[in-house]
């Protein structure tokens, strides 16, 4: 097995951009977009990279694609940060065929969300989670966004999971600030184990009830910004992170929401690139991207945030 570009530590800290997936047409790759946003993140202090979440519409790739990612994505960063590679397949021999690649390329983690489509019992995501972390070369992550597979991985679930060698953290993206409060309690006796902040406008407050880190769509856009943030919370600073917390919020009105489209989060993170020059608006299907006065409205709000 190749060992990872860059060492994971434990726990991992700092904030980790899920980065969107800067594309040509709906199956091709834009490897140079690809590059700018990877030296416009890190250049704002990242302490990881994140793809093929949903920021990065991983669902929605081709398997060639997804290949050509995780390769480009660690050739590029060059052991400059961990990278860590969303697996959100149905299908536990893909999930295995993809961990392998991505350990191969020299990344350093997976982020596995449940399998989609079937209503899986919590006993079945476990032995599933056990399962997979069996034949997995790389640490894994827990991705809890039951708002997308339908499925949660609950507290229980995940305090079990942390004694499954090889499962070293969650990623939780399931917007309930009480649901990431049990999970610090419950992992209070695993200090290495990570947890991670997926919703920006929770950042500030889960860092301070003790997250080790953040996966924020707005870092793709606004690196320094939500490092800030991050570190601000991590010091105990209240007053600056009530400030910085300030812009998220505009981001979420203005950016997320500007556009009444149930997509418009992923479009929107797209699109704003767009506007900053860094790749393409191009979505992979089914998505497609914003029309030109949709794009406009992103556009001015865009330059209000700068």
């Amino acid at each position: 097995m190749t060992r990872p570009d860059a060492e994971l530590p434990a726990p991992l800290r700092g904030v980790i951009p899920p980065l969107a997936t800067p594309l040509i047409d709906t199956d091709t790759l834009d490897a140079d977009g690809l590059e700018r946003l990877i030296e416009h993140t890190l250049a704002g202090g990242v302490s990881g990279l994140f793809v093929m979440g949903t920021t990065g519409e991983g669902p929605s790739l081709g398997y060639d694609l997804r290949r050509e990612l995780i390769a480009q994505t660690c050739r590029i960063t060059a052991g400059r940060a961990p990278v860590l590679v969303g697996v959100t397949d149905p299908s536990l021999n893909e999930s295995v065929s993809l961990a392998v690649h991505a350990a191969q390329c020299g990344a350093a983690g997976i982020v596995v969300a449940p399998p989609f489509y079937f209503h899986a019992s919590q006993a079945d995501l476990l032995q599933y989670i056990e399962c997979l972390a069996g034949r997995s070369p790389l640490p894994i992550f827990l991705y809890n966004i039951p708002g997308c597979t339908k499925v949660p991985f609950a507290p229980e679930t995940v305090r079990a999971a942390a004694d499954i060698p090889g499962v070293v953290g969650i990623k939780d993206s399931c917007g309930d600030i009480e649901n990431f409060r049990q999970l610090t309690e419950l992992l209070a006796d695993r200090p290495d184990f990570t947890l991670i902040m997926g919703p920006d406008k929770l950042t500030g407050q889960a860092v301070m009830m003790g997250a080790h880190g953040a996966v924020n769509g707005g870092s793709n856009m606004f690196p320094e910004h939500y490092v800030a943030l991050y570190e601000a919370a991590r010091a105990g600073d209240q007053e600056t992170v009530d400030r910085l917390q300030k812009k998220v919020v505009q981001i979420y009105d203005t950016i997320y929401h500007a556009i009444d489209d149930p997509s418009c989060y992923v479009k929107s993170v797209k699109c704003s690139l767009a506007c900053l020059g860094i790749c393409t608006d191009e979505m992979a299907q089914p998505l497609q991207k914003f029309s030109p006065a949709d794009r406009q409205i992103i556009a001015e709000n865009l330059k209000k945030l700068m």
